[in-house]
């Protein structure tokens, strides 16, 4: 159970702190206060750099099963985005569900690809 609740709390964070820290770069009209496309860049670099380290966490009490770990980690934290997302982004926003997708969701594919790396690094790494 704490495994779940620790995955479940770092998928909240990987999607609490970009947001939070997003808002720094909007008015109160919701107007970006810079380039939109750079705004988006510092946000993804943000995201890798904040998940990669809660990752790294993660992983440093996991002795087993790696991989299956990475995959896990992955797809929750990837649902988790995603949920909140839905939840609070797009009535914030107004956004529609598939220019969310095309412009945001796509992104969170870079989760799973991380989590599942590390992983599988990690698994080859000990069996050496």
């Amino acid at each position: 159970m704490k495994r779940v609740l620790k995955i479940v709390y770092f998928g909240f964070l990987t999607w609490l702190v970009p947001f939070v820290v997003s808002l720094l770069f909007f008015t109160k009209e919701g107007q970006p206060i810079m380039d939109i496309f750079l705004i988006k860049s510092i946000m993804i670099v943000l995201s890798s750099v904040f998940g990669a380290f809660l990752l790294i966490i993660y992983f440093r009490k996991i002795d087993l099963n790696f991989l299956r770990e990475g995959v896990s980690i992955g797809v929750s934290w990837f649902v988790i985005n995603c949920i909140l997302d839905i939840l609070v982004l797009l009535p914030f926003t107004g956004m529609s569900l598939t220019t969310w997708f095309a412009q945001i969701g796509m992104r969170y594919l870079m989760i799973p690809v991380m989590s599942i790396s590390m992983g599988y690094i990690v698994e080859y790494h000990k069996s050496i």
